[in-house]
């Protein structure tokens, strides 16, 4: 059997025939990746506007993350937490030095994240603010997006998460994002334990919130001793131009959950970060995972931390999400049909009009991979564009070329 498939035509037959039909790609088959560049089986490159969801913020394929997991996996990959093992500890030391907080629980993926910081809201509800057993209650906004195991479509506002996939989890509430006046009434009731929230809902269609709410709402969880559980899987390490996009308006969440580029794209590392009054709420055997805290997570973890500091990579996102939105500002005066320009940094959205012929955002992310650049839609009429933080002014300006061309052609 051959490893590779030889076409892009033979592999996405392939795919639909052995694969389960849960996505629905673009298609394109890729086959090598390099910074800010994808390339397909046949050899054309693609300038990456996605970022495969925000995992490599380094760029693809970063030589210092691949330096050091080649020589990680060369030494010892895994061992389980049954043992101690000598990366783990030096992990643990430097990421919560790197955050601020007193206490690390690595885990893999970021749904796994989201899971683990509820757990831990809920047992602190009943340890340390005294819910009664079975009551506590978290508390998210709606069209949130954290994954999709069964706890997390729980709490999704978006049926082709949630649909067919009952009974869900109890004890979750909702309220609008961007609310404050919902928040509080919801923060009233004493069994809330935490919440949960997205600095910037990604999924939703990079939906930013009012300046100030999220420094609202840390001091009305604290004023009704509510955990502040901030999911930072996408917007975190230095894609919205800080290294946390909570940063923005200097807020430090009780529990922080990071993911996708904490290895910058190069296997499944997540981490939950809190202090002792909460971490230290889960004894032995309470929660835990095969593969979390193995040794090649946890260097591969260390050295994509180091580079986003190393190249100023917030600097430079920041930057780069300036020039992208200015371009596109102005281009909106020759396309009728941009009706949204929003973002912070590098996780920005265009939401397009409905076309009287059909067509669809769909369509427009189609016409940018023939000219080179590639990009996903969400929700129908929203396009994200996302690309690596390496990215430079030429290759910047070339992207902003490329989009300025399709969205003309469309006009």
């Amino acid at each position: 059997m051959e490893l590779k498939a030889r076409s892009s035509a033979a592999a996405i037959a392939q795919e639909e025939r052995y694969g389960a039909h849960n996505y629905h790609p673009l298609p394109v088959v890729l086959a090598k990746g390099e910074g800010v560049y994808l390339w397909d089986i046949e050899g054309k490159r693609y300038l990456d506007f996605l970022s495969a969801y925000s995992a490599v913020n380094q760029g693809h394929c970063h030589p210092r993350i691949i330096a050091a997991l080649t020589e990680q996996a060369q030494t010892l990959t895994l061992t389980s937490r049954a043992f101690y093992n000598d990366i783990l500890g030096p992990y643990e030391e430097y990421i919560t030095r790197y955050f601020g907080y007193d206490k690390v629980l690595p885990m893999n993926t970021g749904v796994e994240g989201g899971e683990t910081a509820l757990k831990l809201a809920r047992k602190w509800g009943y340890q340390v603010k005294g819910i009664p057993d079975n009551q506590a209650k978290i508390v998210f906004a709606r069209n949130n997006f954290w994954g999709r195991t069964l706890a997390a479509i729980s709490s999704s506002t978006d049926p082709s998460s949630y649909k067919g996939f009952g009974p869900y989890m109890p004890g979750y509430e909702l309220i609008p994002y961007n609310d404050l006046a919902a928040l509080e009434l919801a923060l009233q009731d004493p069994h809330v334990a935490a919440f949960m929230v997205e600095p910037i809902q990604g999924e939703a269609g990079v939906v930013v919130p009012d300046p100030g709410y999220l420094h609202r709402a840390r001091e009305l969880c604290s004023q009704y001793q509510v955990l502040l559980i901030c999911d930072e899987v996408q917007t975190g390490l230095c894609r919205t131009g800080k290294m946390l996009a909570v940063d923005h308006e200097q807020v430090r969440p009780d529990i922080l959950i990071l993911g996708k580029a904490l290895s910058g794209g190069v296997l499944p590392v997540s981490a939950v970060l809190a202090d002792d009054q909460v971490m230290l709420c889960i004894q032995p055997g309470e929660h835990g995972s095969t593969y979390g805290g193995n040794p090649l997570a946890c260097r591969v973890a260390i050295e994509a931390l180091q580079v986003l500091k190393d190249e100023k990579l917030a600097e430079n996102a920041e930057a780069m999400g300036q020039r992208f939105r200015q371009a596109l500002l102005g281009l909106q005066k020759e396309v009728p049909f941009i009706s949204t320009i929003r973002g912070k940094g590098l996780l920005n959205a265009v939401v397009i009009e409905p076309f009287a012929d059909g067509r669809t955002a769909w369509d427009v992310c189609l016409a940018l991979k023939e000219k080179g650049l590639l990009c996903k839609p969400t929700h129908g009429d929203i396009i994200r564009f996302a690309p690596p933080l390496v990215i430079d002014t030429t290759q910047m300006d070339q992207s902003l070329e490329i989009i300025s061309e399709v969205l003309l052609n469309f006009a």
